[in-house]
């Protein structure tokens, strides 16, 4: 047993694994049942189930929510991941920023998931999760030991020894070598399975794949904003290179943030941020794909959503990370999988979100 002390919290890890993954089938559902129905990400040995479940939502007040959290919306959050688990997915994503402390009555969602796997593991100690986060890239950090601190204190607030997969959340604007040597330091470290970049340019990606590479790890992933709605890693190189050097591309915002499941319409926006970018005059353009989405859905019994998320997945080495903020929408995302489009059906779609003009990404995808 080894103490580490870190600036955020004091925290004892044990150098054993985090067991892997034992999926739950649930009656009704598509649910994830051998490993033989999983994907490896990149040349890492880490396998996970085909589609995760993003939890930037959880606890946040900055951008979800409206800006609130209250006892409704943790109940809401632990439902979506008991049924997440339930239905066979167990690939969670967060990162140390979501929740911030920085925002008025925000709860860290690396803390509420660790709760959540612990309230369900003393249930059945046999539940195995596969946990991704991310270390940010804020300025003032520098060189490889303020990835690993920044790794110590999430898995302080995971109650966990080590994770699944470790990323770095964007490139920084000085010190990516320094960042990528961390990553390397926590896999021979054994405080995770494997790593990973998100928001790179093919460049970075390029570079931060052979930094690794000179030391025997393989870059696991790198996790970017893609849906059909938003293509941009098809058209800058980042889906090709990733294709072509064995890299797993995570997809965040895969349903475009909820404008791709017909939730949301000109007369019936979404709310808080989200409003300004989907606004009814956008939506209002984009009624033609999302009516032929849901005629395509019909023919397969499929919700809109469900379509949306096995466009990408069809899209080969490509694992959607939908956000689930209940337990509804967990299992809806179940139905994703187990089936998928026809090829026809899939370039059409792409030809027919190519009329709508694209949303505006994060801006660190040019840095």
């Amino acid at each position: 047993m080894a103490l580490y002390v870190s600036s955020a919290c004091f925290c004892g890890f044990s150098q054993k694994r985090v067991e892997r993954i034992k999926a739950v089938a649930s009656e009704g559902f598509a649910t994830v049942k051998t490993e033989e129905e999983k994907v490896k990400l990149g040349g890492s040995d880490l396998k996970v189930t085909k589609l995760g479940i993003g939890a930037w939502s959880w606890g946040d007040t900055s951008y979800w929510n409206n800006f609130e959290w209250d006892d409704r919306k943790m109940k809401a959050a632990k439902g979506a991941f008991d049924a997440s688990i339930d239905v066979g997915i167990t690939l969670f994503d967060t990162a140390e920023v979501y929740g911030s402390r920085f925002s008025f009555g925000a709860i860290n969602s690396e803390t509420l998931l660790g709760r959540f796997i612990k309230e369900r593991k003393e249930k059945n100690p046999e539940v195995e999760v596969a946990v991704a986060t991310k270390f940010a890239a804020l300025p003032w950090r520098f060189g490889r030991q303020s990835v690993i601190t920044a790794l110590k204190d999430s898995l302080c607030r995971l109650g966990l020894s080590s994770v699944d997969l470790y990323q770095l959340h964007w490139p920084g604007v000085w010190g990516n070598e320094g960042y990528i040597d961390g990553l390397g330091d926590a896999v021979e470290m054994g405080l995770v399975k494997a790593v990973g970049v998100s928001n790179y340019s093919e460049k970075r990606l390029r570079e931060a794949y052979e930094k690794l590479k000179k030391r025997g790890i393989p870059l696991a992933s790198n996790q970017v904003n893609y849906s059909l709605l938003y293509r941009l890693p098809e058209e800058n190189g980042v889906k090709a290179a990733c294709d072509e050097l064995g890299v797993t591309l995570i997809a965040y915002s895969p349903i475009a943030q909820g404008a791709l499941t017909g939730k949301y319409t000109p007369g019936n926006p979404p709310t808080g941020p989200r409003g300004r970018i989907y606004t009814p005059e956008f939506l209002a353009k984009l009624q033609p794909l999302l009516n032929r989405i849901m005629e395509i859905g019909q023919n397969y019994d499929k919700t809109p959503t469900q379509v949306v998320l096995n466009w990408l997945i069809c899209q080969e080495n490509v694992v959607p990370i939908p956000g689930a903020k209940n337990a509804e929408q967990a299992k809806e995302f179940s139905g994703a999988l187990g089936w998928r489009l026809t090829d026809d059906e899939i370039n059409e779609l792409r030809s027919l979100a190519s009329e709508t003009k694209p949303v505006i990404g994060f801006p660190v995808e040019n840095l």
